[in-house]
């Protein structure tokens, strides 16, 4: 094999697909990325077993093959060649190494059969649909920050991606929950999507994805079944094993009785919230909202090194309320957000409570209250 190519193309390609192998493997195949050159382009993969991604980019190719060689080496190695530059990628004869060259650079890397190289069998999938990026990404980033980390409850260790009637009308939702809090986000259903299954998307796939729709222009063509899902993101193809659980019914923790209003402006409840809890122990971030007729009082006490207090204007009109959250779940709702008001409908001081997004109607979080 022997190709020669952009910095910056091989760059960009290798930061897409070197991001999904792990630092540490006891099978070694799985450090490296697989390259097989043909045509005018080189094809990168990479893959964990649970997760696969590949990527084109063009390329002079003076004679094809394939080969393997340590991911996380070839980027190191290739971020840190000159702006510019061009680089050749050339094997021996026997297949062993390969040789990277640039200018008066030179690095000699061994190599790993591309026949010992996993392939993640894709199967047939049921469901196609096209997303526009700038959709896909909202559906994640409004929810991505709920998803559990608790390995036990394996089945929340995802994004719940699924349709769902309103009104009348198909949407496509996403869910995460933690069992703490609970984050929802919809858009309209687009065409393929009707009767797909509900599926779990990991938290890895999810935090992958997440890097790579960062342009809005770009559709996303999405296939999927009850085992796998493929997004297909402009060059760029990435293919995921899925949760196999199944996912808690999210609608009965959902209050519908919470009547008690409160407005409040986003931007100065979120640094409030910050600056009262700088006080807090890491262990119980407790925050304590008094709630009167036109104001709130953020409060923290924390026996070991003191308490703070702040008064915030709100419109609030219903009987005064004192309810406890955790610092950091309130401020993570609070960055999701994109109005300047945010809306908090209120039952009880041991009741979830729901916080609405002003300017998108599609968002909803569910925050369960903490004993202050």
């Amino acid at each position: 094999m022997r190709v020669i190519l952009e910095r910056s193309n091989l760059l960009k390609s290798l930061n897409h697909v070197h991001r999904v192998v792990e630092r540490r493997n006891t099978i070694p195949i799985l450090s490296n990325v697989l390259l097989s050159a043909e045509g005018a382009s080189l094809e990168m993969k990479a893959t964990d077993l649970d997760l696969e991604v590949t990527e084109a980019t063009p390329a002079k190719v003076e004679r094809g093959g394939a080969t393997t060689v340590p991911a996380h080496l070839l980027y190191d190695i290739v971020r840190k060649l000159s702006d510019g530059a061009e680089v050749m990628l050339k094997t021996d004869e026997d297949g062993n190494a390969m040789t990277v060259t640039s200018g008066r650079s030179s690095f000699r890397l061994q190599c790993l059969p591309q026949s010992d190289f996993p392939e993640l069998s894709a199967g047939s999938f049921s469901h196609i649909f096209r997303l526009e990026s700038a959709a896909l990404k909202g559906l994640i980033d409004k929810t991505q920050f709920a998803i559990s980390t608790e390995e036990t409850r394996y089945y929340l260790n995802g994004i719940f991606l699924h349709t769902h009637e309103v009104g009348g009308k198909l949407k496509l939702r996403s869910v995460a929950t933690d069992g703490h809090r609970l984050a929802r986000a919809e858009i309209d259903a687009p065409a393929g999507s009707e009767g797909m299954p509900g599926i779990i998307i990991p938290r890895k796939t999810v935090s992958e994805l997440q890097k790579l729709v960062d342009d809005p222009d770009v559709a996303v063509t999405t296939e999927l079944s009850d085992t796998k899902i493929r997004f297909t993101i402009g060059s760029v193809v990435l293919t995921s094993k899925l949760i196999d659980g199944t996912f808690p019914d999210y609608q009965r923790v959902i209050p519908t009785g919470n009547d008690k209003k409160l407005i409040i402006d986003r931007q100065s409840f979120a640094a409030a919230v910050d600056r009262v809890s700088t006080i807090s122990s890491e262990r119980g971030r407790a925050v304590k909202l008094s709630i009167n007729d036109g104001q709130v009082t953020l409060a923290v006490n924390n026996p070991d090194s003191g308490s703070a207090t702040e008064e915030l204007a709100a419109d609030y009109s219903s009987d005064p309320i004192e309810i406890g959250f955790n610092a950091k779940y309130l401020l993570d709702v609070a960055a999701q957000l994109t109005g300047s008001e945010a809306k908090f409908m209120l039952a009880d001081a041991g009741s979830p409570t729901l916080i609405h997004d002003m300017a998108d109607e599609t968002a909803l979080y569910v925050l369960m209250p903490m004993r202050v």
